[in-house]
C-alpha cells in the first residue's frame, strides 16, 4: 500500500480553498414577533435580498453571506441571550438587526467582549454614536438628531414658533427621540407646551388625552412605533384629537408597514426620515422594484437601511481583505458604500453613517417628500469620546 504525503505547500493551498468556501456568518437578532415584529419583518426581508443579491453576485471575496437568525422580541435581556449564542455557538462573524435602542446598547456591550462587531439599520437613540459610543458598534442609518434637523426645518417653515406637545414610548428610544426633537424645535423657535411617555406595547392611550388637550398644542409630536402607532393615531382619531392640530413624529412611527392598519388617521403626517420609496433615483427605483417582486411588499427605511448594511459590512472585509474583527472595524472607518439613498459615509470617529435627510408627509395613504436637509448639516456635531 502506497502512503500518500501531502507536502505543507499543498495542505496550506487545501486549507485557503476551503477557507474561500467558508460562509461568512452574519447573525440578525431582531423582532420576529410582539409589538415590533413587522419592523422584524422588514430588517428581515431587506437583508434576505441583499445576500441574495450578493451571493448571486460571487459572495465576498469569493466567500457566500450566511443569514442566523434569532428572535429578540424588543426585549434588551432577550436579546443578549441571543446574541451570546450566536458568538459563542455560531461563532457569527459579524452581527446586525437590533431594533429596539436598549437592545442595540446592551448588545454593543456584548460585542466588546467578544471582539466582534455589530451594526444596527433600526435603532434611534442618540446615544448609540454619542455619550453611549463603542468601538465595536456601527449605525448604518440616522439617529434621532439627524431625524429631527429636517423635520424641525420643516416645521420652522410652515408653523413658525408653534406650540408642541411630546408623547413618546417610555424606554430609551422614546425618551431620546424626544429630547432630540425638542431642541431641534426650540432651536427654531417652538415652544414646549408639555410632554408624557407611555408604556411599550401600550393598549389605551386615551388616558392621555385630557392632559394634552388642556396644554392646546398646535402640533404633537410622537414617537412611538409599529402596532403602537396603530392603536395611538386611531384613538387619536376617535376621540378627535387630530383635528386643527399637525401630528408630526419620529422615523419610524408611520412606515409602509402600519400605515394600511393606520388608514386615514395618518394623512398630513410629517416625519423626518433618512430613506422614502418617492426618492428619484435609479439605485432607490431598482431597489423598490427588486424588493417588491421578492416580498409583495413595499420596503420602508428599515428594509432599505437592512439592505444597505450588508452591502456596508461587504465593503469592508473587501478593504480589509479580511474577517478579522481588528482589520474590518479599521476598514469601517470613513468607509463609503452603496446603498438605496446613493453612497453613504461612515464618520471614523462615532461610528455614524451620513446621509441626506428629508421632511417626508403622508397624503391619501403615499409618502411625498417635502422637505431636504444636506447630510453635512444634519448630522451634527461628534460627541463620543470613548475610543
Amino acid at each position: 500500500m502506497k502512503t500518500i504525503h501531502f507536502s505543507a505547500a499543498l495542505l496550506a493551498l487545501l486549507a485557503a480553498g476551503a477557507q474561500a468556501q467558508e460562509a461568512i456568518r452574519v447573525g440578525v437578532v431582531t423582532p420576529l414577533s410582539g409589538t415590533y415584529a413587522g419592523i422584524g419583518q422588514q430588517v428581515r426581508w431587506g437583508l434576505d435580498l441583499a445576500a441574495a443579491q450578493i451571493n448571486a453576485g460571487g459572495g465576498v471575496m469569493g466567500r457566500k453571506l450566511e443569514l442566523i437568525y434569532e428572535d429578540e422580541e424588543a426585549n434588551p435581556a432577550v436579546a443578549v441571550q441571543k446574541a451570546e449564542k450566536l458568538f459563542q455557538v455560531n461563532k457569527v462573524d459579524f452581527l446586525t438587526g437590533t431594533v429596539n435602542s436598549g437592545s442595540t446598547l446592551a448588545v454593543g456591550q456584548l460585542a466588546e467582549r467578544n471582539n466582534r462587531l455589530i451594526a444596527t439599520t433600526v435603532s434611534f437613540a442618540d446615544s448609540i454614536t454619542a455619550d453611549k459610543c463603542s468601538p465595536n458598534v456601527f449605525r448604518v442609518n440616522a439617529r434621532a438628531g439627524m431625524q429631527s434637523a429636517a423635520l424641525a426645518d420643516w416645521l420652522a417653515q410652515t408653523k413658525p414658533n408653534a406650540s408642541v406637545f411630546y408623547l413618546g414610548p417610555d424606554y430609551e428610544m422614546g425618551r431620546s427621540t424626544v429630547a432630540a426633537f425638542k431642541s431641534a424645535a426650540e432651536a427654531k423657535g417652538s415652544k414646549t407646551v408639555g410632554e408624557v411617555f407611555a408604556p411599550l406595547d401600550n393598549k389605551d392611550y386615551s388616558p392621555f388625552f385630557g392632559q394634552i388637550r388642556s396644554a392646546r398644542p398646535a402640533v404633537i409630536y410622537t414617537s412611538v412605533a409599529g402596532n403602537d402607532t396603530v392603536r395611538l393615531m386611531s384613538q387619536m382619531e376617535e376621540f378627535g384629537l387630530n383635528r386643527n392640530v399637525q401630528v408630526v413624529g419620529a422615523s419610524g412611527t408611520v412606515t409602509s408597514q402600519n400605515l394600511p392598519a393606520i388608514g386615514k388617521a395618518a394623512d398630513g403626517f410629517v416625519t423626518g426620515v433618512g430613506y422614502s420609496t418617492s426618492l428619484d433615483t435609479p439605485e432607490n427605483k431598482k431597489f423598490v422594484a427588486d424588493f417588491v417582486a421578492a416580498n409583495k411588499n413595499q420596503p420602508d427605511l428599515y428594509g432599505a437601511d437592512s439592505y444597505g448594511v450588508l452591502f456596508f459590512y461587504k465593503a469592508a472585509v473587501e478593504k480589509a481583505k479580511s474577517v478579522d474583527t481588528d482589520k474590518v472595524r479599521e476598514a469601517m472607518r470613513g468607509i463609503q458604500w452603496p446603498s438605496p439613498q446613493g453612497m453613504k459615509t461612515m464618520r471614523a470617529g462615532d461610528h455614524q453613517a451620513m446621509q441626506d435627510m428629508y421632511a417626508v408627509r403622508v397624503k391619501g395613504g403615499q409618502f411625498e417628500i417635502v422637505g431636504k436637509v444636506p447630510a453635512a448639516a444634519a448630522i451634527g456635531a461628534d460627541t463620543c469620546t470613548r475610543f
